[in-house]
This record gives C-alpha cells, structure tokens and sequence, in this order.
C-alpha cells in the first residue's frame, strides 16, 4: 500500500478547497450571467410588443381616419335624406321618454321613502314566520310588506306603521279576517326589535 506524507495531504487538500472556490466562482457567474440572458430576453420581448403595438395603434388611426371621410360622405347624403315624419318620430320617443322619466321619478321617491323608514323605528303586523327563504308571495318591491330574517325563520309582516296604536288596530282587523296569530312588532333598520303587546 503507498504511504503519503503529511505535508502531500495537506497540500491535496488545499488543492480541493482552492478547486471548490473556483468552482463556487464558476458558478456564481453562471448565475449571473443567465440573469442577464434572462433580463435580454425580456427586454427584447418588451421591445417586439411595443413595435407590434405601434404598428397596430398606426394600422388602426388609418383604418379609423379613411372610415371617417368614408362615413362622412354617407352621413351628409343620408342627412339630406332625413324627412319630416323623422323628426316627428324623434319628438314623439322624446315625449315617451319624459313620460318614463317621470315614472322613474316616482319609484324612485318610493325607495327613498321605504330607505327612510328603515332609519326610523316602525310597527308591522307579523301574520306568517317560514323556515325558508323561498316564498314567491313575499316580495321587498311591495308597499306596506316587510321580510325580515328572525333566527332561525324569515318573518312576513304586513302594513309599516309609525304609532303602536295604529299597528295594533290592524292587528285587530286581520285577526278578524282570519288571521289569529297576527301579533305586532318594532323594526329599526330591517331588524326585529321586539314583540310588542297585542292590545
């Protein structure tokens, strides 16, 4: 078997050690040099799109400049084309939609009303609790109804009152119609606040 000296050891060892820092080196330009193909590559994807979208924004104001001359000469021939029964049409769908815009003027004044009792503390008469949200007779776009989530049902109360006396009139009266478990109770911003007593 060879023998090897002491000092021949060391000396291989510090030729590994100086190899493996020249190849950390190595390796960090490596890195640092596929960066830099990466930031190259980049820019250079960078640059082909903007010279596509030049072109593109170039080919389109053409495209947009000869249809206007184009659309132009067709709009002054049809502009001389344009008849008395025309205008009479427009004055017409001007006057329906006033007539629409008064009726949106309308609902609208009826959201800001049903916005602003929600505010207030109000009365309504429960007639009906259902244990799911799928009842197609209860509807928040009707006058005078509330759906209101009472854990763990949906309650249906009729008539929005501002005094607990006019409430507990129309208790009376729906009771009298059939109605027997009607009872009354406080809202204040869409929640139950309790349930009141049924004089």
């Amino acid at each position: 078997m060879p023998f090897i000296e002491e000092n021949d050891l060391l000396d291989l060892h510090k030729d590994i050690e100086k190899s493996q820092i020249i190849n950390e080196r190595l390796l960090d330009q490596i890195k640092f040099k596929n960066k830099d193909l990466r930031k190259l590559k980049i820019q250079r994807n960078i640059s082909a799109g903007i010279a596509a979208a030049i072109f593109l924004a170039v080919f389109g104001l053409w495209s947009y400049f000869s249809g206007i001359t184009t659309s132009r000469a067709r709009n002054n021939q049809e502009n001389l084309l344009v008849s008395i029964d025309s205008l009479d049409a427009i004055k017409t769908r001007i006057g329906n939609l006033k007539e629409q815009n008064e009726e949106l003027s309308l609902v609208k004044e009826f959201y800001l009303a049903k916005q602003f009792l929600e505010k207030e503390k109000v009365y309504s008469v429960q007639v009906k609790s259902f244990v799911e949200n799928n009842v197609t007779l209860a509807s928040e776009a009707l006058t005078n109804t509330m759906f209101v989530k009472t854990n763990p049902f949906y309650a249906y109360s009729l008539g929005t009152f501002e005094t607990l006396e006019e409430a507990q009139k129309f208790r009376r009266q729906l009771v009298n119609l059939g109605f027997e478990d009607a009872f009354v109770a406080s809202y204040q911003d869409g929640q139950r606040l309790k349930i009141e007593s049924p004089n």
